[in-house]
């Protein structure tokens, strides 16, 4: 039997590699990002930001054939990853962001490789749901979610032109997923949080993700396109908060036949 102190060690190691397990895309991009930054050659004849698409491409191609993501999953992934290339066209158009360097797999200003940057949340939503055996209380319906991920990414256009509702999304969050609760395994036992808070933390850590993305110049706001880099504002995490909610709904219509109710543990 394990004591509490070695089993709190247990579940703390535990937590972190499966945690960096899950992020294996992610945290497969973002080295690509800082690598290519550091040491890709300027007179290269492929341009950066294509080695960046072939590169993504070629994990994404790996991690299937090897079974780190399933069919179901990768599905799912690649709406996201074109619901995020749609929403980069318009947001670059906008002047909210810009790529400053060359492309030739592009769309309009957008590199193809920043869709993969969007699957890459998509894919940790889906990988860390299935290594941390999720189970939920109170779970909100699933049309009601997606009528909410809906306001979300349809207010992610229109703000640009009429009133910005985001205030009112933050409270519909709070309203229709402050009563659930997440159950996940690190380790023997699951343990449990609150759900809006998993969702907060995880958003936080993309905005973290966001501003070593931002430093390799893959991409740059307003502020950062001077000689000086500048940290992503935190005005972010809240955008970032809210995508969160278009990732995990449509996650959790992969799961929605299984793996919602509450582990029966003793």
């Amino acid at each position: 039997m394990r004591g509490p102190v070695t089993q709190f060690a247990f579940e703390f190691v535990s937590f972190g590699v499966k945690q960096a397990w899950a992020c294996l895309f992610g945290g497969l991009m973002l080295a690509l990002l800082m690598g290519t930054f550091l040491f890709y050659p300027e007179d290269a004849p492929l341009g950066r930001y294509d080695f960046l698409t072939l590169s993504a491409l070629a994990i994404q191609i790996g991690m299937l054939a090897t079974k780190l993501e399933s069919w179901e999953e990768a599905r799912v992934i690649l709406v996201f990853h074109v619901v995020g290339t749609a929403m980069e066209i318009f947001k670059t158009h906008a002047g909210s962001w810009i790529y400053p360097e060359e492309a030739f797999l592009r769309i309009g200003g957008v590199p193809l490789f920043s869709g993969f940057m969007y699957a890459a949340v998509g894919s940790y939503i889906a990988r860390v749901w299935r290594i941390f055996d999720f189970r939920f209380d109170r779970f909100p319906p699933l049309w009601l979610q997606g009528l909410l991920a809906a306001a979300v990414y349809i207010n992610f256009f229109t703000h640009h032109y009429t009133v910005d509702i985001r205030w009112g999304l933050y409270a519909a969050t709070l309203a229709i997923y402050g009563p659930c609760v997440i159950w996940f395994r690190p380790d023997l036992k699951h343990r449990f949080m609150p759900l809006v808070v998993g969702l907060l933390l995880v958003a936080l850590f993309i905005w973290f993700a966001e501003n070593i993305g931002t430093f390799a110049r893959a991409w740059a706001y307003p502020n950062q396109n001077g000689e000086t880099w500048q940290p992503v504002s935190l005005h972010k995490l809240g955008s970032w908060y809210l995508l969160m909610i278009i990732s995990f709904v449509l996650v959790a219509v992969v799961h929605k036949a299984k793996g919602l109710e509450k582990p029966d543990e003793s």
